[in-house]
């Protein structure tokens, strides 16, 4: 099948939206399409279409008017046919009408598709643009993300090393608190003993005469220096009879050195 070259970017536009007048009495259209030689204008007047038409058709330069589909002008190599001979160049300009009309079917198709083309592309580019938002903000987020849990760890790391502190001081407290426990058990055992020492020794100053009765009992003071009962102070011969019977309570028994005698009152 023959072509016109009318099919391109250029003819598209000029056929589709080509310059058009409207002319309120007339009622007139015109579309131009020109290039590479071939030249193709129609005007619709009062409902008559009027076409011119220059093309290369087989290596044949065509020049044609047409109105209502008839020839009405036709030049053949740049020479003038008279009408008698319109007829043999018929089939001729049918076909090359033919053509036109086709292609000018086809780039209103091509048209249309790259209408589409153009609002898919756009479509796509701005899905590309909100793709590449989100994107951004996804990145944005899993550093923010990637922050946090490396904070986390941190905190985590640091909780780790607390609980172990927390850990160590709950034993060494446990363990004062058995040092204490022991201590106290000491404490009370050696209060104990203080008692049943102190008990003795009053059991003897009542059998020595120095007191009527346990219950006579006022003040007692003793220590590695003296003894005093009930503000009187006893001989050394006394003392030193108490002293070596009860050193515990003269002498003492702290084992931090601090122990400053016994002394008693009520």
């Amino acid at each position: 099948m023959k072509k016109i070259n009318l099919k391109n970017t250029m003819l598209i536009g000029a056929l589709l939206f080509g310059t058009t007048t409207m002319a309120q009495t007339t009622h007139k259209k015109t579309a131009y399409v020109d290039h590479n030689d071939n030249v193709y204008t129609y005007n619709t007047n009062n409902g008559v279409l009027k076409e011119y038409i220059k093309t290369d058709w087989d290596g044949t330069e065509y020049e044609i008017k047409t109105a209502g589909g008839k020839i009405t002008e036709l030049y053949v190599e740049g020479k003038k046919m008279v009408p008698a001979d319109y007829g043999k160049y018929a089939s001729v300009v049918s076909a090359i009408r033919r053509q036109i009309k086709e292609d000018r079917r086809q780039a209103q198709i091509d048209q249309q598709q790259a209408k589409r083309d153009q609002e898919q592309a756009k479509r796509d580019q701005e899905q590309a643009r909100r793709d590449q938002e989100q994107a951004g903000k996804e990145q944005v987020q899993a550093e923010r993300d990637q922050e946090q849990a490396k904070r986390d760890q941190e905190q985590a790391v640091r909780d780790q090393e607390q609980a172990q502190r927390d850990q160590e001081d709950a034993k060494r407290d446990q363990e004062q608190a058995q040092r204490d426990q022991v201590q106290a058990k000491h404490d009370q055992e050696e209060a104990a003993e203080d008692q049943r020492q102190l008990k003795l020794m009053v059991s003897d100053l009542v059998s020595d005469g120095i007191l009527p009765n346990e219950k006579a009992l006022h003040s007692l003071r003793m220590n590695a220096d003296e003894m005093i009962v009930n503000g009187k102070k006893m001989s050394d011969t006394v003392f030193n009879k108490y002293k070596q019977k009860y050193p515990r309570l003269a002498n003492g028994h702290s084992e931090n050195g601090n122990f400053n005698g016994m002394n008693i009152e009520e």
